[in-house]
């Protein structure tokens, strides 16, 4: 009876609410290929824990196992590898990346850490770069408007950074070195160790990582293409198991970078004739508590996350004129930033069972999000400073009515203080399993983006000899959306194999858009100003399939054609036609994956990006290019393959792993890097690393 109820506890903490809504002897099945299908349990698209063939909402999940195979050192190179995501650098100088979803820029995307959404407009500059892959234990995707469910710039979908949660005693160590273009190293140390009592009701995983990145000068020009970086991290998750059902979790995690673009000489900052110096320190943090009662009928969760970044920086061009040089000299154009975030909230689970008509798990819950940024840069009379607050209430109802139908509906509130009127975002999902393996869905939501000032897109860069910003639209209002998809997804798992497929249409009306558009000039650079425009559109089909042959031959592939246009086309640059395409949007990308494990020694990777033409800007002022325009890129295909071979010193000492790789081994890469001071250091596509080698060394127990 004892060890009965231990395991029941144990299934609270690595199952949630799953390990209550089902019997234990349907989760402690063999591990075969047929059972790890059907038992892939997610989270993000209820918020409640599901079965991925019993979502309503079509959730992709990307392991830890995942991210190790293609050797992703962070949470931005991991993102690349899977459907309907595209992760793009958008400057030459600092590198500043971004996550789009379904065609849509980084500020309609939701990252959530541990379930919270503390990942900031601030943080999102470089965070995707910062959140270590030895961090994360699983990634969850939702694409389209079927995340409304989590308020504001949950539009484009939601990620969901899952970080690793105490399961056995144990630990990882890893020394990872990357010759990036035969010039410069990137130097990348981690370790992870975890630890559970023998009661296994508490433990604690922790881990460090540290980065050493050097500049990299595609074009021999002095000016890097890629920054130097200096990144160590560390962090700790645990547990604790209490009596009568509880839970506690807490996460914490701290970052500190320095990153310097631009100029690679060794002198003061005020001296390089261009530069972006960034010194950033971030912190994260989560701390959820759950009770369950009513033997497993109810669940309250309690919970609360913040983060908080503190960056002091430097962007400026040394001036040629002397008075001027005097000037910047004796004022540089030193700034600082804080942002901080903070969400708390409560949840309540509630599942009935009707006598003829299924169950019905409802969910009821609140949560409040403050967001504040402080940005300036005196010498360029900028300043922002600004508080978001998002009051939100949900409700849903996950109406299992029969064995094969789910109908998911709801609706969430959110007061925000820079809005007149509350916002009402409804949405409802449909699944449909009337053929044996398959899932048909439909979904529907409403989302919006509030008129908060600061976001990716204020970014300041160099453009035209001078430092661009962005101002903000006095009249600027809400931005609003309408998603629909519809998908249907297909796997035929056996003993020995599993084959599966999923076709995704989408689309998404966006009514008052924002829209950054050229004003002029003034003393310091290039002025953009956010405005609202009409609307827009956003339409497409992704594809997906996953083939896995007794867990010795893995393949995964997903490939996206679409289109994103304003529906009234628009002067992006002064003096230029104007658009009615996204820039910097191609109409098709995708990716693959193959892994082959022949034995448990040996292990082959190979995979591969695609991004096709698209569209970009191209302000003029850099050596030998005078003029604005606009340029249609080539396609792109990044190739890379890794080995890896496992030596088994024994089950208490572990296993080695060494490895080897190529990343882009064609060597495809942009080829028309501005030169000089003044360049436009937003015109930067294609992959953000030539051909790089890399070699390391793990130690897993």
């Amino acid at each position: 009876m004892l060890n009965n109820i231990k395991k029941y506890l144990f299934s609270i903490l690595f199952l949630g609410l799953p390990g209550l809504l089902f019997p234990q002897s349907k989760i402690e099945e063999k591990d075969t290929l047929k059972t790890i299908f059907r038992s892939e349990l997610v989270i993000t698209g209820t918020k409640t824990f599901k079965r991925k063939t019993d979502s309503p909402v079509m959730v992709n999940v990307l392991e830890s196992k995942n991210i190790s195979n293609v050797q992703a050192c962070n949470l931005s190179e991991a993102l690349k590898f899977q459907p309907g995501l595209r992760i793009e650098t958008n400057c030459q100088t600092c590198n500043y990346s971004q996550l789009r979803m379904n065609g849509l820029q980084g500020g309609y995307s939701q990252i959530l850490f541990n379930g919270r959404p503390v990942f900031s407009t601030l943080m999102g500059l470089y965070g995707l770069e910062q959140i270590p892959s030895n961090l994360i234990d699983r990634i969850e995707i939702v694409r389209g408007g079927g995340s409304s469910l989590y308020g504001s710039s949950a539009i484009g979908g939601t990620v969901n950074v899952i970080t690793k949660i105490p399961q056995k005693n144990g630990g990882e160590f890893q020394v990872l070195n990357q010759l990036i273009g035969y010039q410069t190293s990137d130097y990348i140390l981690f370790g992870n160790g975890t630890w559970l009592n023998e009661k296994k009701n508490f433990g604690v995983t922790a881990f460090v990582n540290q980065r050493r990145r050097g500049f990299y000068d595609a074009n021999r020009d002095g000016f890097s293409e890629l920054s130097k970086i200096k990144l160590s991290s560390m962090g700790v998750n645990g547990f604790y198991l209490g009596k009568n059902e509880q839970k506690l979790e807490i996460a914490f995690s701290a970052m500190d970078e320095f990153r310097l673009g631009g100029d690679q000489r060794d002198l003061p900052f005020e001296w390089l004739e261009q530069v972006e110096k960034r010194q950033s320190n971030v912190f994260l943090g989560s701390i959820d508590y759950q009770k369950n009662f009513h033997q497993g009928k109810s669940s309250l969760i309690l919970f609360a996350g913040f983060q908080m970044t503190n960056r002091n920086h430097l962007t400026g061009i040394l001036p040629d004129d002397s008075i001027e040089l005097v000037r910047y000299q004796t004022t540089p154009p030193f700034g600082s930033s804080f942002n901080q975030t903070f969400q708390g909230g409560a949840q309540f689970n509630h599942r009935v069972k009707f006598k003829n008509w299924g169950t019905n798990v409802f969910t009821v819950g609140t949560e409040y999000l403050l967001d504040s940024i402080f940005d300036q840069i005196p010498s360029y009379r900028y300043l922002v400073r600004q508080k978001a607050i998002d009051w939100g209430t949900f409700f849903q109802s996950d109406w299992e009515i029969r064995n094969k139908i789910i109908l998911l509906s709801g609706f969430r509130f959110d007061f925000h203080n820079f809005l007149q009127k509350p916002i009402l975002s409804p949405r409802v999902a449909l699944l449909v399993k009337s053929f044996q393996n398959t899932q048909i869905r439909l979904n529907y939501g409403n989302g919006f983006r509030a008129p908060q000032a600061f976001d990716t897109d204020l970014h300041t860069a160099f453009a035209g000899g001078g430092v661009s910003r962005v101002l903000i639209s006095p009249g600027l209002g809400a931005e609003k959306s309408r998603s629909l998809s519809a998908s249907i997804n297909y796997d035929y798992p056996t003993e020995k194999y599993i084959f599966g497929a999923t076709i995704e249409s989408f689309s998404t009306i966006l009514k008052n858009v924002f829209v950054l558009e050229n004003t002029g000039v003034d003393s310091f650079g290039e002025i953009f100003e956010k405005r609202n425009g009409s609307s827009a559109n956003v339409q497409g089909i992704t594809f997906e399939t996953r083939f896995n042959y007794a867990k010795k031959l893995q393949l995964e592939a997903g490939f996206t054609t679409q289109r994103s246009y304003y529906q009234d086309s628009l002067v992006l640059i002064q003096g230029l036609p104007k658009r009615i395409n996204f820039l910097r949007t191609p109409n098709n990308y995708g990716y693959s994956v193959v892994t082959f494990d022949p034995n448990s020694k040996w292990s082959f990777n190979g995979n591969a990006v695609f991004t096709g033409k698209m569209e970009v800007a191209h302000f003029g002022g850099a050596i030998g290019q005078p003029l604005d325009r606009f340029v249609s890129t080539k396609v792109f295909w990044e190739l890379n393959g890794k080995v890896t071979k496992k030596y088994f010193i024994s089950e208490e000492s572990g296993r080695i792993e060494v490895f080897v790789g190529v990343k882009n081994i064609l060597n495809d890469y942009q080829k028309d890097f501005d030169r000089g001071k003044n360049r436009d250091s937003n015109y930067i596509y294609g992959p953000l690393f030539p051909r790089t080698y890399f070699v390391g060394v793990k130690w897993v127990k």
